[in-house]
């Protein structure tokens, strides 16, 4: 299908990878690995044309289809996410398209018995059969049952893509994806964004794709579970292996072994040969010999390790001062996002020292009780922190909050402060940007590579009590067995929001389960968690959770209403936009008027438009709540 012959690509004069030969062909499923910025992002972009390499050959087969699920996504603003998910379909669209304006042309004649009329005919007729040889009378169903597999429910499809986060959006990409008649899908980090039922779904769903995959993923099970083949890229080179992720990783040590061996034997010959050359130069009568074995030793094929990139980041997290002994008490803490529901009456006491972990389903509320903790959003009940409690919080999408126009450099500088600016080079080169790599821009850096350096940034400030939501994600294999580490060896207080059991494994003593709305605490680690649940992993509690609700019988709705629960359901995306952009903006106005109290004062004009924003938001509120009650009374 694919074949990639000698390629090569350097960035700054340095190669990322040189000289790399390897085949796709039908029914390969590759994990490509390796090291954060080691160039896997850059070879499925390589692949999919949107980068060119500086040398090397890629031969297809003709009118193959590749599709590309990126990292980095921009979608057109206004549409549902059943018009999005449909632009999949391009060619069927067209088609719709062409009916409709033949059929326009139809309803508009009256000259039945012309040849110009038979000829719009044959025409629709032809439309037609192509339309369904391509799928056109299936495609909608389709689209549905991959969306909801991917996690979204019915309500949501009507819903404009602008009201979801970006970890949604992934989604409606990967569906739109998976809709394609692509031979070969390249997916970089697909699993970031999707809760454990999605991420099985995603792997059945991959396990029966006949075309080639190639993938990029720092998920150890998701791998193991998808992939018939592993390609490591290391120090410019590849390492291609018939296995899965975890048998490659045992292959591979059982070869370097080999390598290993057979190098220290073939070295005592050679340094065998080499006596016996200098033992007969000494004598004339020997000379032949001697020349007849340096020809011998010339000709050796020397024996070559796998060179193995061993090169890790030093981490380590200093508590800054002691807090009190309990460090966060939550006493009737409720939450919810208009008529939903995510936290009612959770009550939890955090203590000095202790390292609890928060699992639980998406959409359960562990994120959400991070941010109230860190008072990042407002909730209703009581919240107080501990005496001297100084919180460093990690986000689920922190690498997101780094400014894309600074370097590495200047984003540590502008983050540091007095006591601390001198440090910034050796606290970077402790997470791996040495030399050079200190001036990469932050938009050239991988998502592993950023996750680094808002690490690094985290370092900046003083803290006793880390609050870390999902931190993994992007992180390789080694970074996060270094941050595992880390964490071990932190003296203050962790609070750790991980659905990845490895990592869990022997770093927390505490296990807060997040379910319907509440909280359960388990008293020991992930092991004695699972043990308590009588599973084996993470993702059979979250897969057992799911709320099995059978379907109910509705009303028959007639097709006037149906177009009306449509046209108030766009209403209500709209609405929602309005309001969660107006509410930044006051929140924005607020914080300038703490800052610059007495010149926005004397502006004329500032208190009136702060009024308007918040006079408008008002309004808004209301039309949601009635839009909201029509919506309910049509539906029943």
């Amino acid at each position: 299908m694919l074949n990639i012959h000698n390629l090569s690509i350097s960035f700054q004069g340095e190669f990322l990878f040189e000289d790399i030969t390897f085949k796709l062909g039908q029914g390969d499923r590759v994990g490509l690995i390796g090291k954060n910025g080691a160039g896997k992002s850059t070879m499925l972009k390589i692949l999919s044309k949107d980068l060119q390499p500086d040398s090397g050959q890629i031969s297809a087969d003709k009118d193959l289809k590749i599709g590309f699920l990126r990292q980095d996504i921009d979608f057109v603003l206004g549409r549902t996410v059943l018009e999005e998910a449909y632009q999949a379909f391009t060619d069927i669209k067209a088609l719709e398209a062409q009916m409709e304006h033949i059929n326009e042309q139809l309803a508009e004649r009256t000259d039945y018995e012309s040849e110009s009329y038979h000829q719009l005919m044959v025409d629709l007729n032809d439309v037609q059969h192509q339309y369904e040889i391509i799928g056109g009378y299936n495609y909608q169903g389709n689209t549905e049952r991959i969306l909801q597999g991917l996690g979204f429910k019915r309500d949501d499809f009507e819903k404009l893509t602008d009201t979801f986060s970006g970890g949604w959006r992934m989604r409606i990409e990967l569906a739109k994806l998976l809709l394609q008649d692509n031979d070969i899908l390249l997916l970089d980090e697909p699993t970031n964004h999707l809760d454990i039922e999605s991420i099985i779904w995603l792997e059945g769903f991959l396990k029966n794709y006949s075309g080639a995959v190639a993938i990029v993923s720092h998920d150890k099970m998701f791998l193991d579970n998808v992939t018939n083949r592993t390609i490591e890229i290391s120090l410019g080179r590849i390492y291609d292996y018939p296995k899965p992720y975890s048998k490659f990783l045992i292959l591979r040590q059982e070869i370097r072994e080999q390598q290993l061996a057979s190098q220290k034997n073939q070295q005592k010959q050679i340094e065998q040969t080499e006596k016996l050359i200098e033992k007969f130069r000494a004598k004339a009568s020997k000379a032949t010999m001697a020349q007849s074995l340096i020809k011998k030793l010339d000709k050796i094929d020397r024996i070559e390790v796998d060179e193995d990139d061993n090169s890790v980041m030093t981490l380590n997290f200093p508590v800054s001062v002691t807090p009190g002994k309990v460090v966060v008490e939550a006493e009737n803490i409720v939450k919810s996002y208009a008529d939903k529901k995510v936290l009612q009456d959770i009550s939890l006491h955090i203590e000095r020292d202790s390292k609890t972990a928060f699992v639980g389903q998406n959409g359960q509320g562990k994120s959400t009780l991070a941010k109230i903790i860190v008072g990042e959003i407002k909730h209703q009940g009581h919240l107080k922190l501990g005496h001297n409690v100084q919180i460093g919080y990690f986000a689920q999408n922190q690498a997101e909050y780094l400014d894309g126009n600074k370097t590495v450099l200047d984003t540590m500088i502008d983050a540091a402060n007095e006591t601390n600016r001198s440090k910034v080079r050796d606290i970077l080169g402790s997470f791996l940007f040495r030399g050079e790599e200190v001036d990469k821009y932050v938009r050239v850096l991988s998502g592993g590579e950023r996750n680094r350096l808002a690490l690094a940034k985290l370092m900046l400030q003083p803290f006793n009590v880390l609050v870390m939501d999902e931190p993994t994600n992007h992180l390789d294999i080694k970074s996060k067995n270094v941050l595992k580490e880390a964490l071990k060896r932190f003296e203050g207080t962790l609070l750790l929001v991980s659905h990845d059991r490895d990592f869990l494994q022997n770093l927390t003593d505490k296990v807060i389960e997040f379910k319907d709305h509440k909280i359960k605490e388990y008293l020991g680690d992930i092991d004695f968690y699972l043990e308590q649940r009588n599973v084996e992993n993470l993702r059979e509690v979250e897969k057992r959770d799911v709320v099995k609700t059978e379907t109910k019988e509705k009303k028959t709705t007639s097709y006037e209403d149906q177009k009306r629960l449509k046209s108030l359901n766009n209403k209500l995306s709209k609405i929602e936009s309005q309001i969660n952009q107006l509410e930044k903006e006051i929140k924005q106005l607020d914080s300038d008027l703490e800052q610059n109290y007495d010149e926005l004062a004397a502006k004329p004009d500032f208190f009136e438009h702060y009024n308007t924003k918040k006079n408008t938001l008002s309004t808004l509120m209301g039309d949601w709540e009635n839009v909201q009650l029509d919506i309910e009374e049509l539906e029943g």
